[in-house]
């Protein structure tokens, strides 16, 4: 049932079949008539996070963080 807030109790076992859990992130988006399609949002930090891993020398911030003083 929707509620007057427009909103809708998902079962746990449905959310645990998707593979989500609570304080996710999720996109909404219709997808017809009656229907409605709920997607993990991405993390796009996440996704690019250790991505220049050996790119700068070790404490190579450090020294650049040292010319703006």
């Amino acid at each position: 049932m929707i509620s007057s807030k427009n909103q809708i109790t998902i079962p746990v076992a449905e959310l645990r079949a998707a593979g989500l859990e609570a304080g996710e992130r999720l996109v909404v988006r219709a997808d017809g008539p009656g229907r409605v399609i709920l997607e993990r949002e991405d993390d796009v930090l996440a996704e690019f996070a250790g991505a220049l891993t050996g790119v700068y020398a070790d404490h190579g911030f450090d020294a650049l963080r040292n010319e703006w003083d």
